[in-house]
């Protein structure tokens, strides 16, 4: 199960070790993101799943927090533990 989290207080759970992904399309990236993000559309997570680590803290990103929220969903299923969903996405992040 992974947990909500406020995308305008990212910072209080991105950490060094944590692995930030935003899962928007590459065309949306390039209007801009949170600083340390990677870029893994979520139509492509299920194939890059082996790029990320399950044993390290995962935080999500998108536009609204939907695709981030189906992204965490997919990868608590798929092993991850310590998974955050940055709710209302770049929207909120202001």
């Amino acid at each position: 199960m992974h947990r909500d989290h406020p995308a305008s207080d990212y910072a209080s759970v991105v950490t060094p070790d944590t692995q930030f992904i935003d899962v928007r399309e590459p065309v949306e990236v390039a209007d801009g993101t949170l600083p340390g993000t990677i870029n893994i559309p979520l139509a492509t997570l299920p194939g890059r799943i082996g790029d990320l680590d399950p044993a390290r803290p995962t935080v999500v990103l998108c536009r609204s927090g939907g695709r981030s929220a189906q992204a965490c969903e997919f990868l608590t299923a798929n092993g991850f533990t310590d998974v955050v969903n940055l709710a209302g996405g770049m929207l909120a992040a202001g």
